[in-house]
Parts: structure tokens; C-alpha cells; sequence
């Protein structure tokens, strides 16, 4: 039965919902995503038993013509030069992180990226442009503003801290402090008092070069000469998709260790011109290429790291990238599932593996512990798809095939008695369409290229033409790149808008026609790849 249901941003703009909402007390929160698309961010609180709306708070200052909200976004708009709010709705958007702290009755928000990403162009290059990138604490019972502590100043690299949040208590040089601790895209493992927002140190826990560390007077990063791409193009650790993204970290306070899903890959971020902001389109501004530089990159692991030396204990190597969340028990074990379709429980002491299990696909989600008559039981969704399509050159490392068999649900207990059903999970494996015979125009191709990207073709098909285990069909696979007009009546006339596949009416022939040719110049490239 339905008890209430309420929207919380208008329909047809750029929000969306990305992440679950929280409840605390007697008040739901949600933010949206969208900073990609410019939407402007924001997280609303409503009443758990009604759906009465109680507040909202933004994350970035609007048009300072139309007023501010509150003080803090009249301080956060100093932060800001030019016409921001003509340039996007310059993003923040909180799309996963909200962490409720009872003790001090408050809210912890981690904040995105900008909008549009290249900060030269968002803000002239001024200003650390708050609350970008950032921890936001707010009064649980009203909305209004405590403190902040900015991960990215200056954020012009998709380096956002929409990670999740984490609570604890930890003796540092003789004295508890009660902190959070946070794991964002940029590679360091942050710990604030939370109390205050005052750092109170930081150290990277994966391959990270845009910075060289965190200046602990300051809170500043002290940014290394590869971070600024205005010039000429620039190879960073990490690309946009960050040494940790939503997966869930976990802490053990037996062991007092935080264990981090990280991820280690490069990208080289090529800076483009402010675009024409387009409704529905990602208008980056940065086109990023995912070139294999170092032969680490495309893997993962689990870093145990010590929150108060900020060094890590242990680490357990995972071939594989993009793996799932983790969970910690007072048991002092670590249960991780992996791309490669491995959950697997460690020693939260040494990492030692202690159990595996062949799950038959990939796994991204975190699992839960909970209990049933007493037993104690292990649950773990079981499915490899999403937003990661769009950096699709690492996914097809993994190696599941679109639409496969083996999403499944499945629970574990040490009562356990049945076997895993085998089921045929389809592996990856590019069936091409033939264009050998087809001459490429390089020239569209590359047009084709940021049309592609932005459209946003690559969140749903994989980014530079590379799928695995998305909701979307390897379009390198469609007999449709032999034919211009059926491509043109799959992408602008929405011939298969009843199974899923939106139309793009807003695009022009010509552009239509430019990402048809950047898909058969990939579908080539990979049919030559597989040659040699």
C-alpha cells in the first residue's frame, strides 16, 4: 500500500536519482545526480511519516541577481567568478554520500564534481568554487549550515567526494577523537574531526599523481605540474572514475582498519571549448582518452589502510577492475565479490583468503550481514551492468557479455547446504559486424568521437566503443553500421523506443552521421586488434 510518494526535483530537466535515499529520526533525505548535465545541486529532507517537505539545501550558489538561499551560499559565492550560472548550473550534486551522525545531530554530505568539469571555463579560473567536491555538514533537525572542508579546490579533474562517509572514534597521539573518514575519487583517505571539519590528516591509498599530498595547514592538495592540462594534454592517476568510486568501503573498529575498493587506471584529459550547453547532453568541456601507460592499470584491490598512520597494513591484488563493495565483521572478516565473478571472504587481520566461491558473474554491489532465527547469513546481489559502460575499454577486461544469464541474489550462512546452479553466463566475445571493405573518414570520426561521449551514447554502449555487462548492446555487433539510414532510424527516429533505446531527434543528420562513422572507425580498430 502506498503511504506517500512525492517528486523531489522537476521532471524532463537534468536530475536524476542515482542513489538511495537515508532515513534518520523521523526525516528522509535525498539528493539527485545530474552534474554532468549541469544540473544544480541540491539534497531535500521530508517528513518519514507524511512525505511533507521540511528543507532543502543547495550546494553551489545560483544567479546572485535572484538571491541566495542562505548565508552559505552567499559565502560560497565569492568562491566564484563570472557568469557561472550561464555556464551550467555548476554541479555539486550529492548523488550518493549522506551520512547521519547522531551523536552531534548531523548530516555529512559528499559532494560532486563540476559542472562543466574544466574549471578555467566554468569560473575563468578563479576561485576554488565551493561546495564543489566537498563534505558538508548541515543541522539534521533544520538544514542549515555547520562546515565544510573542501576535498577539491579548484575541482577540474571529475575528482568529486560523493563517496561514502564513515563514522569512528580513533586514539590519535593520546587522544579520541571523534572523526570521519572518507576514501574520495582523488586517491588520498581523509580524516576530519568531525566536530569542527578542522583535517586531520590524509595519504593516499592508490596511484596518484595530480598531487603530490595534502598540506595539513592548510587542508590544501599540493598539486603536481601534471594536474594542469590547459596547455597541452596530460596523463593523470586517477582518471575521472576515481581510485574508489560508490562501492562501499568498510571499517572494523575491533581492528580499527579501513578497507578501501581501489582501483588503479590513467587518463589522459585533452582540454576542449566550452560547449554549446545542450539539454540531455554531458557537456564536459574535457574529452579523456584511457590509454594503457603503466601494466597496472585496469586492476584493483583491497587496501586495508590504518586511519591513524594513514599507511596501509595489507592488500589483496585483484586482476580485475570495477570490483564490488566490501563488508567487515566482528568476526574479522572481509567479504568482497570481484568483476572476474569471485566473492571471497579474507582476514580483516592480514588478508589472507579464508573462503571463494565462483558466484558465475561479476559482482559490483556490497554485501549485508543480517540475521535469521539466530544464524547469521551473508547476502550479496550478483550482476555486472551500469554506468561503468561508459569506460568500456576496462570493462571488457572483465568479460560478460550483454545481457547474460546469472543476476541472481544469493545468501550464505555456514548452515549452508545447497550447491550454486551453473548457469551459462556468456562470456565477452566481439562478434563484428564485417566493414573491411569501408574507408574511414578520420576527420568525421573524431567529430564523431565527442558527439559520442556527450550525447551520452558511451554511459549506456561503453565508452570508446568498448561494452561489457551493460544494459545496452556492443553497438560494434549491429548490422546497422553498414546502413546509414537504419543506423539514422535506431538513433534519431526511435524505431526501438519500446525496448529501451531513446530516440535523439535533437541531433542533426550531420552529427548523427559523424558518430556513425567514429563507431565503424572502432569497429575496425577492434577487428584489427583481434588480428594481430
Amino acid at each position: 500500500e502506498l503511504i506517500w510518494s512525492v517528486d523531489t526535483f522537476e521532471k524532463n530537466g537534468d536530475r536524476a536519482i542515482t542513489g538511495a535515499p537515508r532515513a534518520f529520526k523521523d526525516s528522509v533525505i535525498i539528493g539527485h545526480g545530474g552534474a554532468d548535465a549541469q544540473a544544480r545541486g541540491y539534497v531535500s529532507a521530508y517528513d518519514a511519516n507524511t512525505g511533507e517537505f521540511k528543507w532543502r539545501f543547495y550546494l553551489v550558489p545560483g544567479d546572485p541577481a535572484k538571491g541566495f538561499e542562505n548565508e552559505a551560499m552567499e559565502m560560497a559565492a565569492k568562491t566564484w567568478h563570472g557568469d557561472w550560472w550561464n555556464r551550467g548550473g555548476g554541479g555539486g550534486t550529492v548523488w550518493n554520500a549522506m551520512t547521519y551522525d547522531e551523536e552531534f545531530n548531523a548530516i555529512y554530505l559528499g559532494t560532486g564534481n563540476g559542472g562543466v568539469w574544466d574549471h578555467q571555463l566554468r569560473s575563468d579560473g578563479i576561485g576554488d568554487n565551493l561546495f564543489l567536491g566537498s563534505i558538508v555538514a548541515l543541522d539534521a533537525d533544520t538544514g542549515d549550515y555547520r562546515w565544510h572542508y573542501q576535498v577539491m579546490p579548484e575541482e577540474s579533474w571529475d575528482y568529486n567526494a560523493a563517496m561514502d562517509i564513515v563514522l569512528a572514534d580513533l586514539e590519535i597521539k593520546g587522544e579520541t577523537k571523534k572523526v570521519l573518514m572518507q576514501a574520495p575519487k582523488n586517491g588520498f583517505l581523509y580524516v576530519i574531526d568531525r566536530q569542527t571539519g578542522k583535517l586531520i590528516g590524509a595519504d593516499k591509498f592508490s596511484k596518484s599523481n595530480w598531487a603530490s599530498k595534502i598540506d595539513l595547514e592548510t587542508g590544501r592538495p599540493v598539486m603536481g605540474e601534471a594536474a594542469d592540462y590547459q596547455k597541452r594534454p596530460k596523463h593523470l592517476w586517477p582518471g575521472p572514475i576515481g581510485a574508489h568510486n560508490w562501492q562501499a568501503m568498510a571499517y572494523s573498529p575491533k581492528q580499527k582498519l579501513v578497507f578501501i575498493p581501489e582501483m588503479q587506471h590513467g587518463a589522459t584529459y585533452i582540454k576542449s571549448e566550452m560547449p554549446n550547453l545542450r539539454e540531455n547532453f554531458l557537456n564536459l568541456s574535457i574529452i579523456t582518452t584511457y590509454d594503457q601507460i603503466d601494466p597496472n592499470d585496469g586492476t584493483g584491490s583491497i587496501v586495508a589502510m590504518d586511519p591513524v598512520t594513514l599507511k596501509p597494513k595489507w592488500k589483496v591484488q585483484h586482476d580485475s577492475f570495477w570490483n564490488g563493495g566490501i563488508l567487515a565483521t566482528e568476526g574479522d572478516l572481509v567479504f568482497q565479490g570481484t568483476a572476474d565473478g569471485e566473492f571471497a571472504a579474507y582476514s580483516a587481520i592480514d588478508g589472507t583468503k579464508l573462503w571463494f566461491i565462483d558466484v558465475q558473474r561479476g559482482v559490483t554491489s556490497a554485501p549485508i550481514s543480517y540475521m535469521v532465527d539466530g544464524v547469521q547469513r551473508i547476502i550479496i546481489p550478483v550482476g555486472y551492468a551500469g554506468g561503468y559502460a561508459a569506460f568500456g575499454i576496462k570493462a571488457t577486461h572483465a568479460g560478460w557479455k550483454y545481457k547474460a544469464p546469472g543476476i541472481r541474489l544469493l545468501s550464505f550462512s555456514l548452515e549452508g547446504e545447497k550447491e550454486l546452479k551453473r548457469v551459462e553466463t556468456g562470456r565477452y566475445q566481439l562478434d563484428l559486424v564485417d566493414l573491411s571493405d569501408v574507408e574511414i573518414d578520420e576527420k568525421l570520426a573524431l567529430t564523431g568521437m565527442e558527439l559520442y561521449h556527450s550525447a551520452p551514447c558511451g554511459s549506456c554502449h561503453g565508452g570508446q566503443g568498448n561494452n561489457s555487462g551493460s544494459g545496452a548492446p556492443d553497438l560494434r555487433e549491429s548490422i546497422s553500421l553498414t546502413d546509414f539510414e537504419t543506423f539514422k532510424s535506431l538513433t534519431k527516429d526511435g524505431l526501438l523506443v519500446d525496448n529501451g533505446m531513446p530516440k535523439f531527434d535533437d541531433l542533426a543528420d550531420n552529427e548523427i552521421n559523424a558518430i556513425y562513422e567514429y563507431l565503424r572507425q572502432r569497429t575496425k580498430i577492434a577487428a584489427a586488434d583481434l588480428k594481430s
